[in-house]
């Protein structure tokens, strides 16, 4: 997500919570968002799939405290909206705002656009360097440490048992890694890197743009700080090359279709002894051929003949354990549900949930002989159902 998108978006409106909501707050505010528009409860509604999407945006930003603080931060300083194209400045000119304005008159859209100049860093590193007093009047720049490493995300599809009950899979990934030859440092072995002498080391650039200070990092040793003369062979000087690495991924009891589940410290190692990102895994789960699931109820639709509806039957039939045996009472109507409780997602620190079984009465296509003479005999001896409405009006139609 970029910090256009940061700037342009409310999420603490989108998760119906003021500004100073503690983190449990925002927790319970998104569980009950999560809860009313999770596709599996709205199914083809769009409208409730976009919110559902826009709610866990909005709590993957907040719940994170360091996330917060600098969207919090990102919208104080330039105002909640301050990147629409077309908002107006408040000088009366009646000037267009584009967020281009802001850094040399990038060309290109917006927020990408600055992220192609930067190679790669984006309005982050920018914001961050006014943050740590790199602005009008502050102590100049900061040295860029060890930087964090990128997020990663991957998909994974699940069968139903899977994700109703929990499990763990192996998760082979590729992804970069800090080079084993030279350890991350670039450097060909027996060698090392030299301080920038543009950037003095520290690897910004600072610069000024009317009111504002701004540190972009330097071109010449690419913001690190530091020159590497003679490269490693293996990664050619970047200090990292592409591995393949499986970890173990633990999906709890429960877990959704759509749910992305957030691995800390899983993702992209850090540069410069930095912390690891993070790793987000999207959950597909495979529809099963017998259950449906509703929140944390499974469903199932069950035929039944017409004597047992009528007389009433024991019903067995099958969970994802061991089978139960339900009542069905005399004179059921099809279409009746009748309840397994606590045979549906079991949770943990959360109520089991049920088995919803739904009867369907089967009607013969056609019946002959005996059963036909059987039927007619149970037509004369039962009372006929009751039409009393519907033959006053009849009647009054003539």
């Amino acid at each position: 997500m970029s910090s256009k998108d940061w700037l342009e978006k409310d999420f603490y409106a989108v998760l119906g919570v003021p500004k100073s909501a503690s983190p449990d707050e925002i927790k319970k505010a998104y569980r009950k968002l999560a809860r009313d528009l999770h596709p599996d409860r709205n199914p083809g509604n769009k409208e409730a799939e976009e919110k559902f999407k826009a709610a866990s945006e909005a709590y993957d930003v907040l719940a994170d405290d360091k996330k917060r603080k600098e969207y919090d931060e990102m919208r104080s300083l330039f105002g909640s909206g301050a990147f629409r194209r077309g908002a107006r400045t408040g000088g009366g000119g009646g000037a267009q705002f584009d967020p281009s304005d802001l850094f040399g008159g990038f060309s290109g859209a917006g927020a990408a656009g600055a992220d192609r100049r930067f190679g790669g860093s984006g309005f982050s590193d920018i914001f961050s360097s006014i943050f740590s007093g790199g602005g009008a009047g502050g102590a100049g720049p900061a040295r860029r440490g060890p930087q964090r490493g990128r997020d990663v995300e991957t998909e994974v599809t699940l069968d139903f048992a899977q994700a109703v009950r929990g499990t763990t899979l192996p998760l082979t990934l590729r992804t970069p890694g800090a080079c084993d030859t030279c350890r991350g440092s670039g450097a060909k072995p027996g060698t090392t890197p030299r301080s920038c002498p543009k950037c003095h080391g520290t690897g910004l650039i600072s610069s000024n743009q009317g009111s504002f200070s701004f540190s972009e990092p330097c071109r010449d040793c690419q913001g690190s700080g530091s020159i590497v003369d003679e490269k490693c062979p293996e990664c050619r000087g970047s200090g990292g090359v592409t591995k393949t690495r499986t970890i173990n991924v633990r999906f709890p009891a429960g877990v959704a279709d759509g749910q992305r589940i957030r691995l800390s410290g899983r993702g992209e190692p850090g540069d410069r002894g930095g912390p690891a990102g993070d790793l987000y895994v999207q959950v597909k789960v495979r529809p099963d051929d017998l259950f449906g699931r509703s929140g944390d109820d499974l469903t199932l639709t069950v035929p039944i003949t017409v004597a047992e509806a009528v007389l009433g039957t024991d019903l067995r039939v099958p969970t994802l354990d061991s089978p139960v045996t339900l009542r069905v009472p005399p004179g059921t109507p099809s279409g009746r549900k009748l309840r397994a409780r606590g045979k549906g997602v079991v949770r943990k620190e959360a109520q089991a949930g049920d088995l919803i079984v739904t009867v369907e009465v089967q009607i013969p296509a056609g019946v002959t002989g005996e059963a036909r003479d059987a039927l007619e005999k149970f037509a004369k001896l039962t009372p006929p159902p009751a039409r009393e409405r519907l033959d006053a009006r009849l009647r009054r139609a003539g």
